[in-house]
């Protein structure tokens, strides 16, 4: 048999291979508390207990058995039967399946996700990838509360995407043609623009955020291409995981998604920091200054990051 993975959105169902002799027992590795996230594997577990009259269960532990951003690798070692995993934890490991998180996949039910995961897991390029975890996927984990519904307000409307494009993108530019016709008067001058890692790479729920940084480091080329021959260097920072008030709340947000304490995101996504901790202002200001210091004199058209290594380019 194969080890067996279930998710959500793109969070599956798993199973591993063991010898001839049928399992009497196995157990399935989830995360965080007892939630309707993860009642369809309590369900199974009571199912096979009861059509076997006990003699196969499946213990369903919670964080016991590993990280949630482990059980891929869990299953492929044989550390456990079974195991829940959510695709956009560890992109790189399950490729395939993360075509389940376009933002506009365009269903409208619960059936119709259902079915166009089940549609998924069962396509041969699919199988062949969780052949390489020694996995087989066995059924979905929708959530409805992401997927469907939404949580309060829209995750992006026109008018959001305009919003943060308008003081992103816009106001960088504005304030870069004001600065840049100054400065090309006066002979010398230094721009510094705010990028981020979000700007890096494409991320789940950044869908504005993510490109307003992208098209900010694209800008930064544009503009230190221009204005290089009058003397202006032009550059840009990109902060990772500050210690503000705007990460609070994303921790509070994506915390209670994941039925955990309040922290817990906060602290998982810490964990992924080469440098071990959260980053912290002052770290961004130490680039900022040096950028706008004459000891970076001989660098334009840069985005640096300055994120503990969490982002590497």
């Amino acid at each position: 048999m194969k080890n067996l993975l279930s998710g959500a959105a793109a969070c599956a169902l798993s199973v591993a291979f063991v010898g001839e002799a049928a399992a009497t027992e196995w157990n399935a590795s989830v995360w965080g508390k007892r939630r309707a996230f993860t009642e369809h594997v309590e369900k199974i577990a009571e199912l096979v207990s009861e059509k076997t009259n006990g003699e196969f269960t499946i213990n369903v532990s919670y964080g016991g058995l590993s990280k949630n951003r482990e059980n891929l690798d869990g299953i492929s070692i044989g550390a456990f039967e079974m195991a829940q995993f959510c695709a956009g934890y560890h992109a790189d490991k399950n490729r395939a399946i993360t075509v389940l998180e376009l933002p506009f996949l365009g269903v409208s039910n619960l059936e119709e996700e259902v079915a166009v995961s089940k549609a998924v897991y069962d396509h041969p390029a699919v199988a062949k990838e969780m052949a390489q975890w020694n996995a087989k996927m066995l059924m979905t984990s929708p959530m409805p509360q992401y997927n469907l519904v939404g949580t309060g307000d829209p995750r992006t409307t026109l008018e959001d995407f305009d919003r943060v494009h308008n003081v992103n993108v816009r106001g960088v530019f504005l304030c870069g043609r004001e600065a840049g016709r100054q400065m090309i008067a006066q002979g010398r001058g230094k721009i510094i623009n705010a990028a981020s890692i979000a700007g890096r790479r494409g991320g789940i729920d950044q869908l504005a955020y993510g490109s307003s940084k992208f098209a900010v480091i694209g800008m930064t080329q544009c503009m230190a291409k221009e204005f290089g021959p009058h003397g202006v260097t032009v550059n840009a920072y990109c902060p990772g995981i500050v210690d503000t008030r705007m990460w609070d709340h994303i921790d509070t947000v994506r915390s209670a998604s994941l039925g955990i304490e309040k922290g817990g995101a906060r602290a998982a996504i810490v964990k992924t920091i080469p440098l071990g901790r959260q980053e912290e202002p002052e770290d961004v200001a130490n680039l900022v200054s040096f950028l706008a210091s004459p000891d970076s004199g001989y660098i334009t058209g840069q985005s640096i990051n300055v994120c503990g290594g969490i982002s590497m380019n």
